[in-house]
């Protein structure tokens, strides 16, 4: 009762820490690559899968939602719509665009069933790979490779960033690549 107002008031309370997502290295994502085995039917589009996601650091809903079309294999670049429909151009490496031409021309055309609606990625069935499906086949590879971190899609993501931003790549090239309108 001796003080009228408050003087904490207008205070603002600190930010908690945000935490680093995990990070694979680069040998742990060359054995996830490597876990993806030959006798598997579908191994043409896990690798693809894999190794798009990783060299193009694609959010999940992004590599479901990716259509043939947005890869032009030879430019090296895949056009993917990110959060709120924006519009990039991302380069990627000749392994991710080798893996993307093996499944596009031994896997793709078998698995197509007039209910692809384009899409790059398909099922067993024909239909384009729902987030839950992708994240079921990361899950498995991640189980043959004995990966023991636990890895999620987004997983992949943050490796991908941190491998380029080691190996030199400048912040603001890879900012843009991830589609980040914030640098932090």
């Amino acid at each position: 009762g001796i003080v009228k107002a408050d003087p904490s008031e207008k205070l603002e309370s600190p930010r908690g820490w945000r935490r680093l997502p995990d990070v694979l290295t680069v040998a742990e994502v060359e054995k996830l690559i490597d876990a993806i085995s030959l006798d598997d039917a579908l191994a043409f589009r896990d690798r693809a899968l894999l190794e798009l996601v990783y060299g193009a650091g694609l959010r999940v809903s992004e590599w479901c939602s990716l259509e043939v079309k947005d890869v032009m294999l030879d430019e090296l670049v895949v056009r993917v719509f990110g959060k709120g429909g924006k519009e990039r151009l991302v380069p990627i490496g000749r392994k991710a665009s080798g893996a993307v031409a093996m499944y596009l021309r031994e896997l793709r055309p078998r698995l197509e069933k007039g209910k692809g609606e384009g899409r790059l990625f398909l099922n067993s069935r024909g239909t384009p790979l729902q987030r839950m499906t992708a994240w079921t086949i990361l899950k498995k590879i991640v189980e043959r490779a004995g990966v023991t971190k636990p890895v999620t899609p987004h997983t992949l993501r943050h490796s991908f960033a941190t491998h380029l931003l080691e190996g030199g790549a400048d912040l603001r090239a890879v900012q843009e690549m991830l589609g980040h309108a914030d640098i932090s």
